[in-house]
């Protein structure tokens, strides 16, 4: 018989193998649901993963939605790899996107060029506002910062909708709910003509060199890292807990912020009921997927982009539900933590003697 054993070591091939075992196990699961919807799978599978990325349109297409899944999972890597929860990097994007569209529209009239930097200032600071909140409820009453964070998230939404249905609303917009049009001052720049991608993709590659360096090359890094894998030896050296609770929520919540600039300063143009598809939560899928590695998280945003543009097709093109995006990332997310449990154990085949024991 086969029973669980506890490595000596974690596997440093199973660390590296593990995501693509879940991609494969996905794959395989996609396409006994394809079948089971009466579509053909090798067809649905050329729709969902290979049509969205044959053109130019698409492929900008996948890096405009890999933006703020980067700069959201870059952010919550670093934070859980000093076992700091945040959970509500949708709230702080959404809260990041408030606070630049009240920076465009109070200067509407303007065109200088100080406005698009001053968003991007704006956006950061209303980020990791909202982050402040369960980082100061962990350090100063030991609250669940998983909890305080992604009931945060909801409040959020809330008031953007209130936003967009009153104070912020256009006069001049037919009474929908959603701000004015921002003026061109307050829009990202193109990278290509004729795409939607944008200049926030390079500030996300940028955010990944830099949380590499971070991660590998500073002080501060290493102890957030100390801090996560062995906290009794943090504790030890003299590393204060409460200090990289609140780093790893500044960075995360000024990240996530940024991701929220991107997205009213760049595809949306404006305020609207949602600013976010759930990228926040996303997020948490793409910061384990790439192995809370900065350029892990990169591939892994990209992967997940192609799951959002590729649920999209399905929809147009084979008349599938909306829900088969999210069922993708769940089966994803479920396999992977299924295939985590071999980098700490493995299969060893045992036999029963004569009483009943059990031997190697």
């Amino acid at each position: 018989m086969l029973r669980l054993e506890a490595r000596p070591e974690p596997s440093r091939r199973m660390m590296f193998a593990s995501p693509l075992i879940a991609a494969l196990a996905m794959l395989i699961t996609g396409s006994i649901l394809f079948s089971l919807l009466g579509q053909e799978p090798l067809h649905a599978f050329y729709v969902y993963f290979i049509k969205p990325a044959s053109t130019a349109y698409g492929v900008g297409e996948l890096l405009l939605k890999a933006t703020p899944l980067t700069l959201c999972g870059v952010g919550l890597a670093l934070g859980f790899r000093a076992s700091v929860w945040n959970i509500g990097a949708d709230g702080q994007l959404t809260m990041g996107a408030i606070a630049a569209a009240c920076v465009a529209l109070y200067f509407h009239d303007s065109e200088a060029g100080w406005i698009l930097p001053l968003m991007l200032v704006a956006g950061a600071l209303g980020g990791m506002a909202w982050a402040a909140i369960p980082a100061l409820l962990r350090t100063r009453f030991n609250t669940s910062e998983i909890l305080v964070s992604l009931m945060l998230v909801y409040v959020a939404h809330l008031y953007l909708s209130y936003l967009v249905h009153g104070p912020l609303r256009d006069p001049a917009g037919f009474n929908f709910p959603q701000s004015k049009v921002f003026q061109d001052a307050a829009m990202l720049p193109l990278l290509v003509e004729g795409l939607r991608t944008n200049v926030a993709f390079l500030l996300s590659l940028i955010t990944v060199a830099a949380a590499w360096f971070f991660c590998t090359r500073t002080f501060a890094g290493y102890r957030m890292q100390v801090s996560g894998m062995a906290p009794a030896a943090a504790a030890y050296a003299g590393f204060s807990e409460k200090r990289n609770v609140w780093l790893a929520f500044m960075i995360s919540g000024a990240l996530a912020g940024l991701a929220g600039v991107g997205e009213v300063a760049g595809p949306i143009g404006q305020l609207q009921p949602s600013v976010s598809p759930g990228y926040g939560f996303a997020a948490i899928i793409v910061a384990y997927v790439g192995r809370l590695h900065p350029l892990g998280v990169l591939l892994a945003a990209l992967l997940m982009s192609l799951l959002y543009i590729g649920g999209e097709a399905a929809q147009m093109e084979m008349q599938l539900p909306s829900a088969i995006t999210g069922l993708f990332q769940g089966l994803l997310l479920f396999y992977l933590l299924a295939a985590d449990l071999f980098i700490h154990y493995r299969f060893k085949r045992s036999m029963r003697t004569a009483s009943g024991a059990v031997a190697a």
